[in-house]
């Protein structure tokens, strides 16, 4: 059985749907399945072992075509994605049968439930979302000294985004206890080099700036950490994946549909406002209270909840 999926573009979209592609796989027998999508998300989900084979998906829509003939035929096809181009090159692939995300029709639930759903309907099955699952090479090595990670960017927008000075004091104030690993994408830099400024001022130097590493380097990190304090981004979901204590920062969004998902060891923090979520890329009320309010001491006070969790959970 020769199964086609294209993976959502985004990291933590990607990670999201690694239930439903779990299942996918369950669901039929030894299927040899190749995976196509942006760079992002096939360097998220290569070293799943159950993968035979991947495809980056460029953006160019000739390239599309030359894809779909370079590939061939295949028993069943899915798309976890719902754009026009998806759309294109779902007509454009030769397969018996072809399945494609409708994110109309999923409405009110985790995203890691609608693409669950989107699957279970397809199938015409009724598997569980199980939990989220991101392959490393990478092999744990003894630490002389706890490892706490702080993550300042969301690729979707600035309105995701805490504030720099803010994630700072939160290191500053845990520096004692934990070696720092400040995170960020290519486009995060300047926000990771702001953080590393406000350490150096304060005389800490037990810090390492990864901001534009790989993606392999960023899972293979994010995968040691024991605390991770992160905005709603696709670090914050393969943290999830790993059970990685957190604290998720929210704003803009909807954290009943992108929180860490089954992960006992997390909590939210959020203000609760009236325009919130907007689900907007930059403020549209232009004082980004959602985030501008939330400081840096409440962070800190919510660290023990992260434990308390976990802690009472355990049988």
């Amino acid at each position: 059985m020769k199964l086609l999926i294209e993976i959502p573009s985004w990291l933590g979209d990607a990670v999201m749907a690694t239930p439903a592609i779990n299942n996918i796989a369950n669901y039929y027998n030894e299927p040899e399945i190749i995976l196509i999508g942006s760079f992002v998300s096939i360097e998220t989900l290569k070293n799943n072992p159950k993968v035979t084979e991947t495809h980056i998906l460029e953006k160019k829509y000739m390239n599309l075509y030359k894809l779909a003939n370079k590939l061939g035929e295949f028993d069943v096809y899915f798309s976890f994605r719902s754009s026009f181009r998806a759309k294109l090159f779902k007509f454009l692939i030769s397969s018996k049968n072809k399945y494609q995300f409708n994110k109309y029709k999923y409405r009110n639930l985790h995203q890691v439930e609608k693409y669950n759903d989107f699957v279970n309907d397809s199938l015409n099955i009724d598997f569980p979302a199980g939990q989220l699952r991101i392959h490393t090479k990478h092999s744990k090595k003894n630490k002389s000294k706890k490892i706490l990670g702080i993550n300042p960017g969301a690729a979707y927008g600035t309105a995701r985004r805490w504030y720099p000075e803010e994630l700072a004091k939160v290191a500053t104030a845990l520096s004692s206890k934990y070696d720092i690993l400040i995170f960020g994408g290519t486009g995060e830099k300047d926000i990771a080099a702001d953080i590393e400024k406000f350490l150096i001022a304060k005389g800490i130097t037990n810090y390492k700036n990864l901001a534009g590493n790989t993606i392999q380097e960023l899972i293979n990190r994010i995968s040691i950490l024991d605390l991770f304090i992160t905005g709603d981004s696709g670090p914050m979901h393969l943290a999830a994946s790993f059970q990685i204590p957190t604290v998720a920062i929210f704003g803009p969004t909807n954290d009943n549909e992108t929180s860490q998902w089954m992960n006992d060891n997390s909590v939210v923090v959020k203000k609760n406002l009236d325009c919130q979520p907007c689900m907007k890329r930059t403020c549209p009320l232009k004082h980004h209270n959602c985030m501008k309010l939330i400081k840096a001491q409440e962070v800190i006070d919510s660290i023990p909840r992260v434990f308390q969790v976990s802690s009472l959970k355990k049988p």
